[in-house]
């Protein structure tokens, strides 16, 4: 029989789960549809708390929610998180294998949830379970006893993805790998950037990775910020800093040129001064 505080907790964190596996789901980004999996396998976890089902939702949490999230994670970092996915079917039927496969999932979730709620279901043997030898003996029973075989199954297939991944990341290296004598040697041929790229702007008020560098001519250096800023689009703009230093300039020439004229007791004779000794220094030089 659900309690009042099961059902609420249902209403409250069920919405929550739908939310997180439909950003799973429609999530462009790769980092923001692992945050949506993380946050619906947490709302699992706490289901099976809600159902006296300890071991399994502390297993949900750490597992699934710390490590296995955690090593998605991995992946996509070594993978890269901006390469784009090809469109195109490299196996011929695999969209209509696809929905074919969705909806024999769909028939089996749909046969599981009608047994559990007619009654007639493995949900029974576990609950006897638990009442006898507690929640993590009853669950080492049923997965190592009636149902090894489908957890072999299981473990093939997460063994599986596993190798998927590694066909993933894996790159055929055509040559040897490049040390960093070679990269050098490569460096000074091209003719390029041979003291090193610059580094990135330093201002008076402002100091980052992302605010590009000034040429000489004022213009910013793109060669100063990373190239993965760049392709982020997250490189800031130099101009609002460079007007702040310019202002604090302006203001550090005009304290200094009163303190000139208060110590010569005028400031525009100390100009006329240092003029007329410019002038008599060049007339000697052309002398």
């Amino acid at each position: 029989m659900t309690t009042t505080g099961e059902a609420i907790l249902f209403w409250v964190l069920a919405p929550v789960a739908v939310a997180g596996a439909l950003g799973l789901v429609f999530a462009r980004k790769a980092v923001h549809a692992a945050l949506g999996m993380a946050l619906t396998m947490i709302c699992l976890g706490v289901f099976y708390l809600a159902q006296d089902a300890d071991f399994l939702g502390v297993i949900q949490i750490f597992v699934y929610t710390g490590a296995v999230m955690m090593l998605f994670l991995f992946v996509v970092m070594l993978v890269g998180v901006d390469s784009s996915d090809s469109v195109v079917e490299t196996l011929k039927g695999q969209r209509v294998a696809t929905v074919v496969l969705s909806l024999g999932l769909g028939v089996l979730l749909a046969g599981a949830l009608g047994r559990i709620t007619i009654g007639d279901a493995p949900a029974d043997r576990l609950t006897s379970l638990n009442a006898e030898t507690g929640n993590v003996s009853g669950v080492a029973e049923l997965i190592f006893g009636r149902y090894v075989w489908v957890f072999e199954a299981t473990s093939a297939l997460l063994i599986t993805a596993a190798l998927a991944a590694m066909v993933l990341a894996h790159r055929e290296r055509l040559g040897s790998r490049p040390s960093q004598r070679a990269w050098a040697e490569r460096r000074i041929r091209s003719g390029e950037n041979l003291a090193g790229l610059p580094a990135p702007g330093v201002y008076a008020r402002h100091n980052a990775v992302d605010t590009p560098a000034l040429l000489p001519d004022g213009s910013p250096s793109e060669l100063s910020v990373s190239r993965v800023l760049t392709a982020r689009d997250q490189v800031g703009s130099a101009t609002p800093w460079v007007e702040a230093e310019r202002e604090i300039g302006r203001e550090v020439g005009d304290a200094a040129w009163s303190e000139n004229a208060l110590n010569d007791g005028d400031g525009a004779s100390a100009r006329t001064d240092a003029a007329a000794r410019d002038a008599r220094k060049a007339k000697e030089d052309r002398a």
